[in-house]
């Protein structure tokens, strides 16, 4: 067995000296006629160095000042001295940490957006100066819940721990002049960090490009029902060469005065927070769908009703079946002759119900699907024209949705068609009148 510890000169001076002072004693000893006395005398006292030399260690090491170790150049100096090196260098990294992590706090607390540490139990462990203006939260709110200081529509909104979908444009109850969006950002599995941002001037830019939409689309309903009620006087056969011109003429007519009132619908839809709901009786509601969707297609589309949910929907009539009609009239005008065409009413397998649209259309490309729902955004300009669309059918889809808590999903494929799916949470869901009834 290799001997390596004594390369260390530590351990050479260490050996070195109880060498010497045992063969010191030793020669004493002979000389004395006491060999075992004095080499005994000898271990006692090298045993007691070496316990001063631990306690003088333990001193050394249990001290609150910062000070080199003991020198002797023996085995504990080295120990010593390796200890020291190792705190020095973890002082200097405590150092850079405090440092790291002052830098941090004082950026986070310099963010115009509000930044609220929070528990998993949603207790506040810290807060920067944005979340005092625009919360109301002040030093001794700390370890408090969170939801204290939140708007009602906030604090439902955090119960359900989203993590994807901010909450955009809520007044604030600290201030009622504010309007607020809502982030949540988990980054452990114990602590999240909700970021308030005020969007006070966004939502008055939106205000004001609301009010500016409906005015003109207000302004514009008359002109273009009194140009409509004139070109619909004139008749073709009095003037035949003029027949191609009337007929175009009319259909733009016709196609501008279905914008405006998708406009206005679309305005109506973002003024009005929350619709009156009332119970929505789906079976009629879908009768009547899937005959408005026979008449549309006028018998060129195989058109099919499937439906396994009994359950009526909390909501408005009215703009469920808009939103509902929206879509079937995107099938049927999206289809090309012969295809077909699915309406469905199903459970879904968390308690919900969905309303689905089926089609063998022409699919939506993947890279349009994120912005189909924006207002007059178009897949295929010319298609579009061609068959009348305005462009604005599925936002007022999606502003319907929203309003009733569901949301709009979508699915296609290039060439093989489109399913669109209108997805309720069970909370909207009522039983059947009837069943209602007995109950």
């Amino acid at each position: 067995m290799q001997l390596q510890f004594l390369r260390s000169h530590a351990w050479q001076v260490s050996l070195g000296r109880f060498v010497v002072l045992i063969a010191a004693a030793f020669a004493v000893g002979v000389l004395l006629h006491v060999e075992l006395y004095t080499t005994y005398a000898a271990l006692f006292g090298y045993s007691l160095w070496s316990l001063v030399s631990l306690y003088q260690l333990q001193t050394w090491l249990r001290s609150r000042r910062w000070r080199p170790p003991p020198e002797d150049r023996g085995v504990w100096s080295d120990i010593s001295s390796h200890v020291y090196t190792r705190l020095h260098a973890e002082r200097s990294r405590k150092r850079r940490l405090i440092a790291l992590l002052r830098a941090f706090r004082e950026a986070a607390a310099a963010l115009p957006d509000g930044a609220v540490v929070l528990t998993k139990g949603r207790s506040i462990l810290w807060f920067n100066e944005a979340a005092t203006r625009l919360l109301g939260l002040a030093a001794h709110d700390r370890r408090k819940l969170v939801d204290d200081f939140l708007p009602a529509l906030a604090k439902s909104w955090l119960v359900q721990e989203p993590t994807q979908e901010p909450l955009r444009d809520v007044p604030s109850t600290h201030s009622e002049n504010l309007r607020l969006s809502f982030r949540l950002i988990p980054y452990t599995d114990e602590h999240m960090l909700l970021v308030v941002r005020d969007v006070t001037p966004l939502a008055r830019l939106e205000q004001v490009r609301r009010d500016f939409v409906a005015n003109v689309s207000h302004e514009l309903r008359t002109p273009l029902t009194v140009l409509h009620g004139y070109l619909e006087m004139l008749e073709p056969e009095a003037s035949p060469q003029l027949a191609p011109v009337l007929a175009d003429l009319r259909g733009q007519s016709r196609r501008m005065t279905q914008i405006v009132e998708d406009l206005l619908t679309l305005s109506r839809l973002e003024a009005q927070q929350q619709p009156a709901m009332d119970r929505v009786p789906m079976r009629a509601l879908l009768t009547g769908l899937k005959r408005e969707a026979e008449a549309l297609s006028l018998g060129r589309h195989s058109v099919s009703f499937v439906r396994t949910c009994e359950a009526d929907v909390r909501g408005s009539v009215d703009y469920l079946h808009s939103a509902f009609s929206n879509l079937i009239s995107n099938a049927v005008r999206y289809t090309p002759e012969g295809g077909r065409i699915e309406i469905s009413w199903k459970t879904t397998a968390d308690g919900g119900a969905r309303f689905a649209v089926a089609d063998t259309g022409y699919g939506i490309p993947a890279e349009h699907l994120p912005r189909i729902t924006e207002r007059f955004y178009r897949v295929s300009t010319s298609r579009s024209r061609e068959t009348g669309g305005t462009g604005l059918g599925l936002s007022i889809v999606k502003h319907v949705l929203q309003l009733h808590d569901a949301k709009l999903e979508i699915e296609s494929e290039v060439g093989v068609g489109s399913t669109f799916y209108c997805v309720f949470t069970r909370e909207r869901l009522l039983a059947p009148q009837s069943m209602a009834e007995d109950a």
